[in-house]
C-alpha cells in the first residue's frame, strides 16, 4: 500500500520505476526554508484561508480587490471640505450655545429631569451629559459631511487604521483549530470511521514529524481509497505502521535537498512574482501577488528573452521544482531539459538524470521512446531528424525510416543501434544482405526492405538527410548511449504514468547540432507518450531551458492537443528568430501563456502585441485656451496673475473618447519592462484569461 495514490500502473519495462538518482533522503528530511513549517505551523498553513479571483492569482491569503478603480477625491478638495464642516458645526454649535437659534435643543433635558434637581449637582450633571450629547452628533454629522474618516485614512495611512476595523470576510471563514473542520484533524478520515488512522497523523502533525509533502501525499492517497474502498485497510495498515511516512514516493523521498522558491502545495501553487501597483495593470491585480499551477501549465507556456534576464533562475527552476515536489506527492511527473550545467535542480532532486554524452551517466536515453511499434518509431525519429529541414516531406522520411525498422525489428526482436541505422541509411550492401539473411522467409519485411533499396539515391529520396543526422550522434562522445541490446538503462518518456522526476542535460557546447536534434525527439516523443498513456490523473509538464531550433511542424501541433491529455510543455527562448518563420504565429496560438522579460526585440515584441490583441480604453484630451477680458478690472487683475505666476490665464477644455489600442505595444515591450520584470498572459485549462501583467519577478528589489 505505500505507493497507492502515487502510482497504479505497471512501469513499462523490468516491472519497476527507475531508482532514484541519488540515495533516498533520510526519513524525516530538513525543513527547506521554505516550506510552510519555517514560519507558520503545518496547522496554520493548512487552515490559512485560500481565495482566488483568477487565473494565475496566489491564493494563500489572497484579499480580493474590486473590479474598478474607485474615484479618488484630491487631497487638497478633502482637506477644505472637512475645515469648512468643521467651521460649520463650530458656528452652528456657537449659536445654540448662546440661545441664538432659541432653547428648543434643551427640551430633552427639561422633559427628563424633574424640577427639584433645579441647582443641584445631579442637575448639573444631567446639563454636561446632554451637552456632551449634542456634540456628539454634531460630530458624528458635519464628520461624515465633511468626509473626516477618509481624509485620516488618507494622511495617517490605512496601516494604522486597519487595526481598528474588522477582520475580513475571509477570515472569519478559517476553520477553528481543534474545530470539527480542522483538516489538520484529518475530518475526512474520521467521517470514514478511521479515527484512530486520524489520531495518528494528528499526533504526526502536532509532533513535527509531517511537512507539506507527506500531507499532500497522504491525501492523495486518501483520494484513491475513496475511488476503491477495496484500498482502505491497506491504507489504514501503513498509516499505523509508519504515520506520515506512509504511501511513500518510490525513491523514498519526502522532500525536496533544497528549494529555491516558495510553494503552496495544497493549491499546487509556486509563487513566480508581484504584479506591478501600476496603471498598465486591471486595478483587481495589481499588487497581488502571481503563481503557476498545473490548471494553466495544462495550456502551456512560451517565455522569450534575452540572455541574462532570468528565465531560468526566476521561470523554469521554480516551475520544475514545483511539479518534483508535486511528484513526491503522488500528482505530477515532470521532465526538465537543459544544457549540460544549467542550474536546474541539484541531482539529488530527482529520481533520473540522463547525461547525455557523459560516460558516468548512470541512465540512458531510450532513442524510440520506448515504442514497439516501428510506424510510430519512425514518425518519432523523421520529426526529429528531419522535422527542421526546409524542403523534406516528415511523411516520407517516416515512411524510409519505417522500411528500415520493421525488418530490422522482425529479425532482431529489437531496434537497431546509431551505427547500425546509420549503415542502413547509408545504403550499404554488407548491412541489407545480413539483414536479408536473417529475414529469410519474412516475405512482407523482405517486401519493405526491397522497396528502401530501390529508392535509395532516387530523387527527393529522404535517405541521405537522415543518415546525415543520424551521423551527428554516431560520434566517439557517444558511443555506449542509445543501446538497444538491453544492456544500459535506458530511460523512456513512457514513464510518465508514474510520479517520476527526470532531468536531461544535452551537450550543448561541443555537440550543438546533436543536442538540438535530441530536444527535438524529446518534444515529439513527450507529445507521443503524455496522448497515449491510459491514466492521466498525473500532471505531466516537459520544461525546456532552452527549446532554440527544437520546435517542428509536428511538435507544435502536438504541443495543441497536450491540454486535454492533461499535460503541457514550458518553453524558453532567446529571441522568436530561434523558431521558423512559419512557424512564429501558430506557436503564439497553440500556447495558452505568453511571458515577454524585459530586454526582448522589437520585433518579437510586435509578435507578443498582436498574438495579445487591441482592447477599449478611455483617453482624455485637454485644450488650453487663453481667456482674454473685456473688462478694464478683470484685464488688470490678469495682468497681476500673469506678472505673478508667469503663466497666462487659461481655461481647460477636456475632451473623453473611447478608443481601440494595443494592450502592449511593440515598442512598450522592448523599452518599458523594467529590469526584473515580465509581462505574462495566462490562460486556464477551462478556458478563463487573465490579461498581459506587468509582474516583477520573485527575487528582484
Amino acid at each position: 500500500m505505500d505507493t497507492d495514490g502515487t502510482h497504479e500502473t505497471r512501469p513499462p519495462r523490468a516491472g519497476h520505476v527507475p531508482r532514484p538518482a541519488a540515495p533516498p533522503t533520510p526519513s524525516l528530511p530538513p525543513k527547506p526554508s521554505h516550506t510552510p513549517t519555517a514560519g507558520p505551523t503545518l496547522g496554520d498553513w493548512l487552515r490559512h484561508p485560500r481565495s482566488s479571483d483568477g487565473p494565475g492569482v496566489w491564493t494563500y491569503g489572497h484579499v480580493p480587490r474590486a473590479a474598478e478603480e474607485p474615484e479618488e477625491t484630491p487631497t487638497r478638495q478633502l482637506i477644505s471640505g472637512a475645515l469648512i464642516s468643521l467651521l460649520a458645526g463650530l458656528l452652528l454649535w456657537s449659536l445654540l450655545w448662546n440661545g441664538y437659534l432659541g432653547a428648543f435643543w434643551l427640551w430633552p433635558l427639561y422633559m427628563f429631569t424633574p424640577d427639584s434637581w433645579a441647582g443641584t449637582l445631579p442637575s448639573v450633571v444631567a446639563s454636561y451629559i446632554w451637552y456632551a450629547i449634542v456634540v456628539t452628533v454634531l460630530l458624528i454629522g458635519f464628520g461624515r459631511l465633511g468626509r473626516w474618516p477618509e481624509l485620516g485614512r488618507r494622511l495617517l495611512g490605512s496601516r494604522a487604521l486597519r487595526a481598528v476595523q474588522p477582520a475580513h470576510p475571509a477570515d472569519a471563514a478559517r476553520p477553528e483549530a481543534g474545530g470539527p473542520d480542522d483538516p489538520a484533524r484529518w475530518p475526512q478520515l474520521r467521517g470514514a470511521g478511521l479515527g484512530e488512522v486520524a489520531e495518528r497523523l494528528e499526533a504526526e502533525a502536532g509532533g513535527g514529524r509531517m511537512n507539506d509533502v507527506d500531507y499532500t501525499r497522504i491525501r492523495r492517497a486518501w483520494d484513491s481509497v475513496r475511488v476503491d474502498p477495496s484500498r482502505m485497510r491497506a491504507f489504514a495498515d501503513a498509516v499505523r505502521d509508519k504515520g506520515a511516512g506512509a504511501c511513500a514516493h518510490p525513491s523514498g523521498a519526502r522532500d525536496l535537498p533544497v528549494r529555491a522558491a516558495r510553494h503552496d502545495l495544497l493549491a499546487r501553487q509556486v509563487l513566480l512574482g508581484t504584479v506591478e501597483d501600476g496603471t498598465r495593470n486591471p486595478y483587481s491585480r495589481r499588487g497581488t501577488a502571481l503563481a503557476l499551477d498545473p490548471d494553466v501549465l495544462g495550456t502551456s507556456l512560451l517565455a522569450v528573452g534575452p540572455s541574462g534576464t532570468g528565465k531560468t533562475r526566476q521561470l523554469v527552476r521554480p516551475v520544475v521544482e514545483s511539479l518534483s515536489l508535486q511528484a513526491l506527492a503522488g500528482q505530477a511527473a515532470v521532465v526538465a531539459v537543459g544544457a549540460a550545467g544549467a542550474q536546474l535542480g541539484p541531482d539529488a532532486a530527482f529520481d533520473v538524470v540522463v547525461r547525455v554524452g557523459d560516460p558516468a551517466s548512470v541512465y540512458d536515453l531510450d532513442l524510440y521512446g520506448g515504442a514497439t511499434d516501428p510506424d510510430e518509431a519512425a514518425t518519432l525519429l523523421a520529426e526529429a531528424f528531419v522535422g527542421d529541414v526546409p524542403g523534406i516531406d516528415v511523411r516520407r522520411a517516416a515512411t524510409a525510416l519505417a522500411q528500415l525498422l520493421g525488418p530490422f525489428r522482425a529479425a532482431y526482436e529489437r531496434f537497431p543501434a546509431v551505427p547500425e541505422l546509420r549503415e542502413l541509411l547509408d545504403g550499404l550492401p554488407t548491412a541489407f544482405d545480413a539483414l536479408r539473411r536473417d529475414l529469410a522467409g519474412q516475405h512482407a519485411m523482405l517486401r519493405e526492405l526491397d522497396a528502401r533499396a530501390r529508392q535509395h539515391g532516387a530523387p527527393a529520396d529522404p535517405g541521405p538527410a537522415l543518415a546525415d543526422r543520424v551521423a551527428l550522434l554516431d560520434r566517439p562522445a557517444f558511443a555506449g548511449f542509445f543501446d538497444t541490446t538491453g544492456q544500459g538503462r535506458p530511460f523512456s518518456l513512457r514513464a510518465l504514468e508514474h510520479p517520476i522526476r527526470v532531468r536531461v542535460d544535452l551537450p550543448e557546447r561541443g555537440h550543438a547540432d546533436a543536442s538540438r536534434m535530441l530536444a527535438r525527439l524529446l518534444l515529439a516523443q513527450f507529445n507521443a507518450a503524455a496522448a497515449a498513456r491510459t491514466d492521466r490523473s498525473l500532471f505531466a509538464l516537459l520544461a525546456f531551458d532552452d527549446a532554440s531550433h527544437t520546435l517542428t511542424a509536428g511538435t507544435v501541433r502536438g504541443v495543441q492537443r497536450l491540454r486535454s491529455a492533461h499535460a503541457g510543455v514550458l518553453l524558453t527562448l532567446r529571441t522568436l528568430d530561434d523558431v521558423p518563420e512559419a512557424l512564429r504565429t501558430p506557436l503564439l496560438g497553440s500556447v495558452g501563456c505568453r511571458m515577454a522579460f524585459s530586454g526582448v526585440t522589437t520585433w518579437d515584441g510586435k509578435r507578443f502585441a498582436e498574438a495579445w490583441g487591441t482592447e477599449w480604453v478611455e483617453t482624455r484630451d485637454v485644450t488650453h485656451r487663453t481667456v482674454f477680458a473685456d473688462q478694464p478690472l478683470t484685464r488688470l487683475m490678469h495682468s497681476f496673475r500673469k506678472l505673478v505666476t508667469g503663466k497666462a490665464v487659461t481655461t481647460d477644455a477636456v475632451t473623453v473618447r473611447q478608443v481601440e489600442r494595443e494592450r502592449w505595444s511593440a515598442s512598450d515591450l522592448a523599452h518599458a519592462v523594467p529590469p526584473g520584470h515580465a509581462v505574462l498572459s495566462l490562460t486556464s485549462v477551462r478556458g478563463e484569461r487573465a490579461a498581459p501583467l506587468l509582474v516583477r519577478l520573485a527575487g528582484t528589489s
